[in-house]
This record gives structure tokens, sequence and C-alpha cells, in this order.
């Protein structure tokens, strides 16, 4: 369960009337997450989200709220906060909460990473404008965490991964273009982190809603400054690939991102290093925030040779196998 800080009874009780909340029940943990602790709870005849904020301060959440109510009024589906303050002693928000499930990697079907592709344009088009720092893992911080687990008691399991991590990296701080365009970027969009319509309406109206529509976007923490194909190759290596990268799936996310933002050349040539960049980045994350960290669940969940296939699948393909998925 996603909650690190339970607050007490009379805290809460404080907290939510100060953002009009006056009675509330069913309070409860929700399931999955990992960095900051998250609730439910009824109030006023409707269900809520309630978020208190693990890693960040008060400014860094009031900041992150501002950017997700900006994407929103630029139309991208995402829940906003209607009410802030500190709970626990840590900065806390209410969220409206979203009806929808998640989806498995068998339940990815070319229209669910169509509609993925065209709210992650979205969020490009609508992050236009907004101040963000830099990524937190660009490639000097990615050989930090090499030199970590070099330095390891468990190094021999890795000596693979590390040689080959690094040459990659060496690699990459030469071939990228940092030319291509920036702008606001997820950064994590991964399956866990979009919700979709929970289950289908009947009637068969142009106004039906089925399991293939997207609900929101969740989780927006990662956000920074980035390059575009970055993003979308991250959003690729997360959807489109089960034992293997499934081209009609990646087809449909690029065809789907383009028909909102069009791919410029540059960002075609660029795509296979910016994506060989995600594949070196979540094998390393994946090394040191989980499998060091010990824990037979974090190794299952979170498996960094999974991400190294990925790595492999790219190579495969080839940079023109990469480029061709958004013509």
């Amino acid at each position: 369960m996603a909650a690190f800080t339970t607050p007490s009874e009379e805290d809460l009780k404080q907290f939510l009337a100060s953002g009009g909340f006056s009675n509330h029940s069913e309070f409860q943990a929700v399931e999955g997450g990992s960095v900051n602790s998250n609730f439910s709870f009824l109030a006023d005849g409707r269900r809520w989200f309630l978020r208190i904020y693990e890693e960040q301060d008060d400014r860094g959440a009031a900041a992150e709220q501002a950017m997700v109510a900006a994407l929103a009024r630029g139309g991208v589906p995402t829940p906003v906060a209607v009410a802030k303050g500190t709970l626990a002693g840590k900065a806390a928000a209410v969220l409206s909460w979203v009806d929808g499930a998640m989806s498995c990697q068998r339940g990815v079907s070319v229209e669910r990473a169509h509609a993925v592709g065209v709210s992650l344009a979205r969020v490009h088009r609508a992050g236009e404008g907004i101040a963000l720092p830099e990524g937190r893992f660009d490639i000097d911080a990615l050989r930090a965490r090499l030199e970590r687990i070099d330095g390891s008691t468990v190094i021999d399991a890795y000596t693979y991964p590390v040689v080959r991590l690094r040459r990659a990296l060496d690699e990459l701080a030469a071939a990228r273009d940092l030319a291509i365009p920036h702008g606001l970027i997820h950064g994590d969009l991964f399956r866990d982190n979009v919700l979709w319509v929970a289950g289908s309406a009947e009637g068969g109206t142009a106004q039906t809603r089925t399991q293939d529509d997207l609900a929101a976007l969740l989780d927006f923490e990662s956000a920074s400054h980035g390059a575009f194909a970055y993003d979308i190759a991250v959003t690729m290596l997360a959807w489109c690939y089960g034992d293997t990268l499934e081209a009609p799936l990646a087809h449909a996310l690029g065809s789907g991102y383009a028909s909102v933002r069009p791919l410029e050349a540059a960002e075609k040539r660029a795509f296979y290093t910016e994506a060989r960049l995600a594949a070196v980045r979540f094998t390393i994350t994946r090394i040191t925030d989980y499998a060091m960290r010990g824990g037979a669940q974090s190794r299952v969940m979170k498996d960094w040779r999974r991400f190294l296939a990925r790595l492999d699948a790219i190579e495969a393909m080839g940079e023109a196998g990469l480029s061709g998925l958004f013509t």
C-alpha cells in the first residue's frame, strides 16, 4: 500500500475541514505508487484522492500542482488539486477522483497505444511556456549511478551490464542531437500512470465511452525539461514491449503522437539515440533503486534485465527501423 505517512484522525479532520470537506468516511490507502502516500475518502457524496508528498516540500508541491493545472487547461486529461495545505507535517493536496483502471501489458491494444500517443503529444503541446528544471537522469547522473554499482558489494552480478552500459553512455554522449525540440516532458508515462474508462457504456450513441478511452494521465513528479523524442521513447518502451518490441503497437503510438504534433526530420533521425538512452536509463535505475536495495518483490516488479532486453531490441531494429515508426 502506498501509505508511508498515515495522518492521525484529528489532523486529517482539520486538514479536510480547511479544504471545505466537513465530513468524510471510508478513508483508506490506495494501492500502487512508490514515492508519495496516497489515500481515498468519501465526502459530499463523492470519492476524493488525497496525496501526502513524501519528497517535495510545500514549494515543490505547489509548483507541481500549478504545472498540472496548466496542463489540464491545455486539454490534458489529468486530475487537479482542489484543496492544498500541510498534513502530518508534509505538503498535501486533495484531488478529484478519476474512476478508471490501469492496463496490464496484455491489455495494450493498438487503440490504446494510439490514445497514449495522442495524450503524450498533448502534454508536449500544453507544456509550452512552463518553466521546469532539467531532468534528473542526464548522462552525467547516470554515470554517477554506474559508479555506485561499481562500488557495491554485489558488483559480480552486474559486471557485464556495467561494462556495456558505460560504453553505451559514452556513445550516446557523442551521438545526441541537443538541438532537437525540447520542452515539458512527463518522463515516466508507464502503464501504471494512465487510467482507462472502467467498463463500457451501453446505448451505442456517439457519446458512448469504451474501455479503450483514456480517462486520465497521472503522476507528474518526474516531469522536467527534456527532449520530446526522449519522452516518446520512454513511453514506447513502457507500452509497446512484451517479450519483444511489438511493431504494431509502436506504430500506433507513433501515429497517435504525430496526429497532434508531427515530428521534425531531425527528431526522427535522433529517435534511435533517444530510445537507447531511455533503455539505458531504466536499466541503471532499476539496478540502483531496486535490485541493490534487495527485496524479492522489487526485483520482480522492476527487473533491470527487462530494460537491458529492450536495449537489445532497439539496437536490432536500428536507426531506420525506429525512425520508420513515425511515417
